[in-house]
């Protein structure tokens, strides 16, 4: 009696594990059904290794961005990016794949400000294959204002390691440095307006 009820109490046990892993994988999101989903992932993963030789092979197929975004990259290394809330991918009603991801980077610290930014990249894929990346964020004007400020009032970075922006000739890390360094000259000089408040949905 004893055998038999055990026989049954280990089939129950194992079909209920089989129902909750099932139940499992159909809770996944569709990167499993979308093999463009699985590359945006792999895209972030290798962009935000700080490795350029990971990154570059997945742009193959996408001439026109991979410069752009291989100095991103670099200038990500620079600014010490730390990702706080990576959202999965997801295909939006144009087709394209929007990958959000929220960091902290070393220029929005140096405001002062309390903000992290969130940083979409924007997959375009072609049967299968990435042919195009934009990105967009969701900046402050502050963080603009620094930037125009840097470039009015110290041309020294613009022409010394930000010369080149965006290509495979530039120097992005050491340009993000210097950003940095700029941004900190803003908020010490006289031209600070302050600390702007924080948005709505960062409170």
């Amino acid at each position: 009696m004893n055998i038999f009820h055990r026989s049954i109490t280990i089939t129950s046990v194992a079909c209920l594990t089989a129902l909750l892993a099932a139940s499992s994988v159909s809770a996944q999101p569709d990167a499993a059904a979308d093999p463009d989903l699985v590359i945006a992932e792999s895209f972030i993963d290798a962009f935000y290794s700080f490795e350029p030789d990971r990154l570059a092979p997945i742009m193959a197929a996408a001439p026109e961005s991979a410069p752009r975004l291989l100095y991103y990259q670099g200038s990500a290394k620079g600014g010490n990016y730390e990702v706080l809330l990576r959202t999965p991918c997801a295909r939006d009603e144009e087709g394209i794949v929007n990958c959000p991801v929220k960091v902290k980077d070393d220029r929005v610290q140096a405001l002062g400000t309390g903000f992290d930014v969130t940083d979409t990249f924007h997959l375009t894929f072609d049967d299968g294959v990435l042919v195009k990346v934009t990105t967009s964020s969701n900046d402050q004007d502050i963080y603009r204002e620094a930037a125009v400020w840097v470039r009015e009032n110290m041309p020294e970075v613009a022409e010394g390691p930000c010369k080149n922006r965006g290509t495979m000739e530039g120097t992005p890390v050491e340009c993000s440095r210097a950003m940095t360094a700029g941004y900190k000259a803003f908020v010490a000089s006289p031209d600070f307006p302050g600390v702007p408040p924080l948005p709505e949905e960062a409170q």
